[in-house]
């Protein structure tokens, strides 16, 4: 979960700054891998916000949009306390229900693979086998509706149940009101799909906000509302210069300005998640980037590192068997391994669900104190309540 925590004291400090024209190139991938191109600027960005985030914490997640030459990719940099987590194999034809009294229930339509830190069916992001992909960033003026008869879903589980549903971000915008978000946890989104189109879902003072098309400008999101985050990359383009600390704004500027550019989209997608990552060490305010992933949308290939496992691994989603009759498949995120992993997948297992939920509420600052009852209940919700509801 990613979060940032308005600041109890004023700090006030220089912001370093480089002009847009001292962008290099990012060199494009070798054959049959991606090669990072590290440069005198990314180097530089690194040691700066090295230097800020000691002396100003804060929690930091962010996601960046490719859309060029009809390629439609996005980045996105997930940051927390855990670096565990399981890629998972959602299966299509999939009944499921929702933990709340009033919570929702359905049937999934499309099969998809997420990345999961808090249990099966509570995914940090993911993508389905259309090609319809969410991330979530922490936003701490988000302000949920208030409650209706609609059926609630928690902000994690949001994320499965558009997955499951929807095939493009036309169907989630106009089905984005079927049910009601609740959650102590501020969020936000960022949804994408295969054609290119994408919008950024906020709850500010409990009504959706939408930004898409003409609306959604820059395609990217981080940690700050996205009428605030497009103020700011306005006015750098003014100044002509690149903000280079680690608050949530020159973020979004930042990571805006470099995933712009020629070679390989796939490495420039890594390079500019590097320039915005959290070098850590995580602390009790501040967490520090663990996932770090590439979606190739119309290719229908996901490429990811970890804080722990650095090499590039990738997985083409149409590979997998999205089947209800056959087992669910698990990956754990932090496994050795390079290249093509899909064959590394293996049965998903409920004592894998249940050691990541307690590995990361545990490691988790707002999560620790959960009791161990309740931490078995929710790793063991899903499994619980799901089943195969294909009949034929």
């Amino acid at each position: 979960m990613t979060r940032r925590t308005a600041p109890l004291t004023l700090i006030v400090m220089p912001t370093m700054r480089l002009p847009i024209t001292s962008i290099p190139g990012i060199a494009e991938g070798e054959a049959g891998r991606v090669r990072l191109v590290t440069t005198r600027f990314v180097s530089t960005i690194a040691a700066g916000i090295f230097a800020v985030l000691i002396a100003t914490p804060g929690f930091t997640c962010t996601t960046l949009c490719l859309f060029e030459k009809g390629r439609a990719l996005v980045a996105y940099n997930y940051d927390a306390w855990a670096s565990e987590g399981l890629l998972l194999v959602n299966k299509r034809g999939t009944s499921k229900k929702g933990r709340a009294e009033q919570g929702a229930s359905w049937t999934a339509r499309y099969g998809s693979i997420t990345f999961n830190q808090f249990g099966r069916d509570e995914p940090i992001s993911g993508v389905n086998e259309k090609g319809l992909m969410v991330s979530l960033m922490w936003l701490d003026e988000t302000r949920y509706p208030p409650a209706d008869h609609r059926p609630v879903i928690g902000l994690l589980r949001w994320i499965q149940y558009q997955l499951d549903n929807h095939a493009s971000v036309a169907e989630v915008v106009a089905k984005a009101e079927a049910v009601r978000l609740t959650s102590p946890f501020p969020v936000h989104y960022l949804f994408a799909d295969a054609s290119g189109d994408a919008a950024a879902i906020e709850f500010l003072n409990g009504k959706l906000v939408v930004y898409r098309g003409e609306t959604l400008p820059v395609r990217a999101l981080a940690n700050s509302t996205y009428a605030d985050s497009i103020a700011a990359f306005e006015a750098a383009k003014r100044t002509g210069e690149i903000p280079t600390s680690q608050s949530s704004l020159d973020r979004f500027v930042r990571g805006a300005m470099l995933v712009s550019g020629d070679g390989d989209p796939i490495a420039r997608g890594f390079a500019a998640l590097t320039a915005v990552a959290s070098p850590g060490p995580a602390s009790p305010r501040v967490g520090t980037t663990r996932w770090s992933i590439v979606y190739d949308l119309g290719a229908n290939e996901v490429y990811f590192r970890t804080d722990i496992n650095e090499a590039i691994r990738r997985f083409t989603v149409t590979s997998f068997d999205f089947s209800c009759r056959t087992p669910m498949k698990m990956l754990d995120v932090t496994a050795p391994g390079s290249g093509d992993i899909a064959t590394a997948f293996v049965d998903y297992s409920r004592a894998a669900n249940r050691a990541l939920v307690e590995a990361s509420y545990t490691k988790t600052p707002f999560l620790r104190g959960t009791s161990d009852t309740e931490r078995t209940a929710f790793a063991d919700h899903a499994d619980a309540t799901s089943s195969c509801a294909v009949t034929d």
